[in-house]
């Protein structure tokens, strides 16, 4: 087969930074151009395209429009005659690019002012017709068979929109690092079980029956190890595994952007991420970024009643606690916080329904009740709760929510962390747009309690890390006398309400790692039990060190605009953690479970095969 060579004058290879989509980069034995390349510079030139049929309308028996697409776009292909294609066949069209007739230009596609003529067609391959349409028309059919079928789903141009931002968003973050001089590592995917808070993938072994590998929830042991083997700066993007339960923002598999640095404090590694979260956001969107915001935990839950808050709208949380100091108001007096929300406007579109809905949204989330005011003229408060409070209150309301005629305000009064987290879910329930909507917000949030609560049973406190998170150095006189007020040197990174990733500072002195651990209740004996390979290693000096991982699949998503990380992810499960392509998770034979000295003594719930229509009923 001779490929037609593109004329004269080419278009020049793009330089750095410019997108890949061009006539040289892309040219093949088969192809000079890919089909949304073309424009009416290419005028006269005679090209070679290929891609799939993505219409066909025959004029008669003289002529015949075809639009071929393939991922870069639709290019319309105009042919003398009859020619026998259908949706989704697989041609290759050698023809020469033409302005298109006088009111014929269609300004939906960026290749609308041209289209091909005196076109020699060559079918490669013919298709079956897909059991959905390949364009925006999918997005309704039901998710199961769009993942039964996910080869043909990945051909829309929303879902290779999605995998090239991931791509582009992988590549900023590598050349990002870079100039860190980072060095990629990859670490084991069989390795010990280890407690981590989510269950664990299991792997049985063959050679050791009875003994069991564990699929790592994330690279944490290896890579602190790496640090203590001298590496000074890693990085990996990592496959994670966790057996947890999945809704939109999560998958059995993820992608995480995962990191250790040597030698460093929190603010070198908030930094280094910093700048690659930064590159990746520019790398996928035309909008500007602002640069990251940071804020205390504490003062995330104050103003946003959330550890992950969305800085895109209002709606903060307002103090009111010292207004009712001695309040009269059975509800208000002694209430450890009370805390309020203004919605601006929310008297005309909150009826007394939706009302007793809100009161009832938080009582399930563990309030007592919710006092609701509107604002009426003058500033007067109209409240089933008004005639209990005092002028004096009444008026500390107004000025401390700068609420004006026709605002709603909410009040929770209750413990500090009830108040604070009620109201936020209120508040993210009223006021949250889409995640992908509106301008990128990343924010740090940095200290976090160290410790979130106590075990009633044993009278110990629970971390709310892993136990080798370093507190921080102003409050490690605290850790026996009072470890609730003790801060970590844990921070979280969130972008528009999703929490991105998370890290911390690491301990590194055995004697420090032995009074959490002793806080925690775990043994000298059990330590070595449970994490003897990590800690030995330490006593041979382990420099001081931190890290981060950034989850790709949220990341990608938000910038791709997406709600839903499996838009961004090849080949996902299901919520339910089926894959309806493969048939996954499958039956094993009675030799394979021989060979691992496994047998099951409780039968699994039935299991479709791997063919796509059952696949999708089991979906």
């Amino acid at each position: 087969m001779t490929t037609t060579q593109p004329a004269t004058g080419e278009l020049p290879i793009p330089g750095p930074g410019v997108s890949a989509i061009s006539g040289q980069r892309q040219r093949t034995a088969m192809r000079t151009h890919l089909c949304g390349d073309l424009r009416a510079d290419h005028v006269g030139r005679t090209v070679s395209v290929c891609g799939w049929v993505a219409h066909r309308r025959q004029h008669g028996q003289s002529l015949t429009f075809v639009d071929l697409r393939d991922h870069s776009g639709l290019l319309q292909v105009v042919v003398d005659g009859s020619v026998d294609v259908r949706s989704e066949y697989v041609l290759r069209v050698t023809g020469t690019v033409a302005i298109r007739p006088d009111g014929t230009a269609n300004p939906a596609l960026t290749t609308g002012e041209v289209e091909l003529r005196d076109c020699a067609v060559e079918i490669l391959s013919a298709a079956t017709p897909p059991p959905f349409p390949l364009d925006d028309r999918a997005d309704a059919v039901d998710e199961s068979t769009r993942l039964a079928y996910r080869y043909l789903d990945l051909r829309r141009e929303r879902m290779q929109r999605n995998l090239r931002a991931r791509s582009a968003v992988l590549g900023a973050m590598r050349a990002a690092l870079a100039p860190f001089d980072f060095v990629e590592v990859e670490t084991p995917l069989l390795m010990p079980s280890t407690p981590e808070g989510a269950r664990e993938f299991i792997v049985p072994s063959r050679q050791f029956p009875g003994s069991f590998y564990a699929l790592p929830q994330s690279p944490q042991l290896f890579k602190q190890l790496l640090m203590v083997g001298g590496t000074d700066r890693y990085f990996q993007f990592a496959r994670c595994l966790r057996d947890e339960d999945l809704r939109a923002d999560r998958q059995y598999e993820f992608t995480q952007l995962d990191l250790e640095m040597s030698f460093v404090d929190q603010d070198d590694v908030l930094e280094v991420i910093s700048t690659a979260v930064l590159a990746a956001a520019r790398a996928v969107t035309t909008e500007p970024v602002p640069p990251i915001e940071r804020i205390t935990w504490h003062e995330a839950m104050n103003r946003f009643g959330v550890d992950k808050p969305d800085l895109r709208f209002g709606l903060e949380l307002v103090e009111l606690t010292e207004i009712f100091a001695g309040s009269g108001f059975k509800a208000f007096a002694g209430a450890d916080a009370i805390k309020g929300i203004r919605v601006p406007g929310g008297s005309a579109t909150h009826n007394r329904r939706r009302l007793d809905d809100l009161t009832t949204r938080a009582k399930s989330l563990g309030a007592k009740g919710l006092v609701w005011m509107r604002v009426g003229a003058g500033g007067k408060l109209e409240s089933p709760v008004a005639k209990f409070l005092s002028d004096g209150e009444l008026a500390g309301i107004i000025a401390a929510t700068e609420a004006v005629e026709g605002d709603l305000l909410l009040l929770v009064a209750d413990e500090w962390a009830t108040a604070c987290e009620v109201l936020g879910q209120l508040r993210n329930d009223l006021g949250r747009p889409p995640a992908g909507q509106g301008p990128l917000r990343f924010v740090w949030v940095v200290d976090f309690p160290l410790f979130v609560g106590v075990d009633q049973a044993t009278g110990r406190p629970k971390p709310g890390h892993h136990p080798f998170t370093r507190p921080h150095p102003d409050d490690i006189a605290k850790l026996e006398s009072d470890p609730l007020e003790v801060r970590s040197r844990a921070y979280d990174l969130v972008l528009n309400g999703w929490e991105l990733g998370s890290g911390s500072i690491r301990i590194h002195e055995s004697a420090l790692q032995q009074r959490i651990f002793g806080l925690l209740g775990i043994t000298p004996e059990e330590a070595n039990a449970r994490f003897g390979f990590f800690l030995t290693p330490f006593g041979y000096g382990a420099p001081p060190h931190g890290g981060f991982a950034v989850g790709i699949d949220r990341l990608v998503a938000i910038l791709a605009g997406e709600e839903n990380i499996r838009e961004v992810i090849a080949f996902p499960k299901t919520q339910s953690g089926l894959d309806p392509l493969t048939g996954a998770p499958t039956r094993v034979t009675d030799r394979q479970l021989r060979e691992l000295g496994v047998r099951v003594i409780a039968p699994a719930a039935p299991v479709t095969g791997s063919d796509p229509a059952g696949a999708q009923a089991a979906g």
